[in-house]
């Protein structure tokens, strides 16, 4: 296994982590989270359902097939609720851990009118959810903050009956502004962070939606997670594949990098060569658990016109040494 990393942050990375049911193939696996048990749930695209494998990479049960349109967003709660984004069904779901529906918000069959079109018209204007929200998170108190996402410029907060408290955002590059807002992670003290994509940066907010401040050096952010030692993690897509089927090599490639409560970076790696054997295609979720061990999810079929090979592992573990 090769090492990764520097400093404090050095890992073993294990790449094709996981033994998946033989029946279920591994095209997409668009988020992961870890619960209390340290057990990693994973999205699966394919056939639209969650697999969960103990630390080991020891397939536990899976549940949910046939339940989404198109699942995008994880996060479980501490008490063990397990919440589910479907970006193209325009909802999200909430589940005991075993997979019963708890709780459903949704706007399937009137998505909000942002003058968004799936790859004809980017989005035009900020309105209430949902159009194609991506990613939430709870509050300590179990409110529930939604990103929304590739059809809207906006985050929602709910409460945890599922009543709209207020939200926030626009379209652009200023303050409190988006361009696709991807993931949203809240820290100890509450402060909630967006992986504002497109703008290359991960935007900071108060529990109310103020902004506070910014990382603008992340490269086309995805996703954030924390520990318990307060140290952030970011899967950043890079913008190697970003617009077509061909590598672009002169642009940023993907990276994950290991930030500091400012944002400083303390750890990062990646593959300098577009084409090297350590290369991401394209990051898309990233969790920690209690041992410090990381696990990094991959979009290698929707997000890149299906070009990373036919065996290309979506799971990557990286055990801290």
């Amino acid at each position: 296994m090769r090492k990764v990393g520097t400093g404090r942050f050095v890992y073993e990375e294990v790449k094709h982590w996981g033994e998946f049911p033989d029946d279920w193939e591994t095209e997409d696996a668009p988020a992961v989270a870890i619960d209390s048990q340290d057990r990693l749930y994973v999205l699966i695209r394919n056939r639209d359902g969650v697999l969960i494998f103990d630390r080991e990479g020891r397939f536990v049960k899976s549940w949910g097939e046939g339940c989404f349109v198109r699942p995008h967003g994880l996060f479980i709660a501490p008490e063990g609720s397990v919440f589910v984004v479907d970006d193209q069904g325009h909802s999200v779901f909430k589940f005991t851990p075993d997979g019963e529906q708890l709780m459903l918000i949704e706007t399937r069959d009137a998505p909000a009118d942002t003058g968004y079109v799936r790859g004809e018209k980017p989005v035009e204007r900020a309105q209430p959810p949902f159009n194609e929200p991506t990613d939430c998170a709870l509050t300590s108190e179990g409110d529930l903050y939604v990103t929304d996402g590739y059809g809207n410029a906006r985050v929602h907060r709910f409460s945890p009956s599922g009543e709209l408290i207020h939200s926030w955002g626009e379209v652009g590059s200023g303050p409190g502004e988006f361009q696709l807002v991807h993931d949203v992670c809240v820290d100890e003290e509450g402060l909630v962070y967006i992986s504002d994509r497109m703008n290359c940066r991960v935007q900071i907010f108060s529990p109310e939606g103020k902004y506070l401040r910014e990382w603008s050096d992340a490269r086309y952010p995805n996703s954030v997670c924390m520990d318990a030692e307060g140290n952030r993690y970011v899967a950043e897509l890079g913008c190697v594949f970003l617009y077509g089927r061909e590598p672009v090599l002169d642009r940023p490639p993907a990276r994950i990098t290991v930030r500091d409560t400012n944002g400083q970076i303390l750890s990062e790696w990646g593959e300098d060569d577009p084409q090297g054997a350590g290369r991401y295609y394209a990051p898309h979720s990233i969790a920690v658990d209690s041992h410090g061990d990381l696990y990094v999810s991959e979009v290698t079929k929707s997000f890149n016109f299906g070009t990373a090979p036919d065996d290309w592992g979506v799971l990557r573990k990286y055990v801290r040494v």
